[in-house]
């Protein structure tokens, strides 16, 4: 038996305080360190996620380039009124005006998502510029929410560039999307709607926005939107936790798509049409993601 495990009462009254001691120690280091250490993702990985956690008939909303002090505490009405969470990616300049309205994210139990501090494109950054930029937004959504997990990353314009495994390094996920709306220049409620309705595939990550312009059109949709789909049968999800290695990606060049090496198939492979979405007046987005404003 180790000091450790040996009952108290053989020992002598010396031994006792020393142990009493190192375990008041031990306690009091765990403790400092769960406080000092951010509540990070579990298990991130550079794979890119652009699903749900539930296969079928889910559909997972995201809002970037928040917050705002008008359309994001609307968003947040109507999704509480349809029983709806959100995921909200925030850029860290918004982050720093706003504070208060990122408590009012956090507090309604919507999932976090780092968008960078300034919406730059970070397609051809170095991993230390990155991780600078990347860790300054965490920290400001921490300044905001002490304690605050975030769980996802968001690259601005969908360019990821080395950002997927810096990410992961740092404990976010990289989170894409399979349907943009395109609510960066507002067509009308109506068609913001019918792109959603017409759109939206089974485990489908949706991209929305709360701010840039006037985004009202945005919230009304949303606002119908929602339970027109549980007419429907959907029903609303996070996020998945687990994606497709983005180096393999279609849309990856091919530096990236270099190092991707997959498996042999042992049957012959499935030939498979590209995915192509009907979209209002002419415009069409095709695969896995598109360039659009994010």
């Amino acid at each position: 038996m180790t000091p450790w495990t040996t009952p108290s009462r053989r020992l002598c009254p010396a031994a006792r305080r020393v142990v009493a001691g190192a375990a008041a120690l031990v306690a009091a280091v765990s403790a400092t360190v769960a406080t000092a250490l951010p509540a990070q993702a579990d298990g991130a990985t550079p794979a890119i996620v652009d699903s749900t956690v539930h296969d079928g008939q889910y559909v997972s909303l995201t809002f970037d380039d928040g917050p705002d002090p008008v359309s994001t505490p609307q968003l947040l009405a109507v999704l509480k009124k349809h029983h709806v969470k959100a995921t909200f990616c925030l850029l860290g300049d918004h982050v720093r005006q706003h504070p208060d309205v990122v408590r009012q994210i956090a507090a309604a139990g919507h999932r976090l998502c780092n968008h960078t501090m300034h919406h730059d494109d970070m397609g051809g950054w170095d991993t230390d510029a990155i991780r600078e930029d990347l860790e300054q937004t965490g920290a400001a959504i921490r300044a905001a929410v002490p304690g605050a997990r975030i769980d996802y990353f968001r690259a601005p314009y969908g360019s990821w560039g080395r950002t997927p495994e810096v990410a992961a390094e740092l404990g976010v996920q990289p989170l894409g999307w399979q349907l943009a709306v395109g609510d960066w220049a507002p067509p009308g409620t109506a068609a913001l709607v019918r792109r959603v309705e017409e759109g939206v595939t089974p485990g489908a990550v949706v991209l929305l926005h709360d701010v840039r312009g006037d985004r009202s059109q945005t919230v009304e949709a949303v606002d119908q939107v929602i339970p027109l789909l549980k007419a429907d049968g959907w029903r609303f999800d996070k996020p998945a936790r687990r994606g497709e290695d983005h180096r393999c990606a279609p849309w990856a060049g091919s530096a990236a798509r270099a190092v991707c090496r997959p498996t042999p198939p042992t049957a012959p492979p499935e030939v498979r049409s590209p995915r192509v979405r009907r979209w209002p007046a002419g415009v069409q987005e095709t695969g896995r993601l598109t360039r659009a404003t994010a």
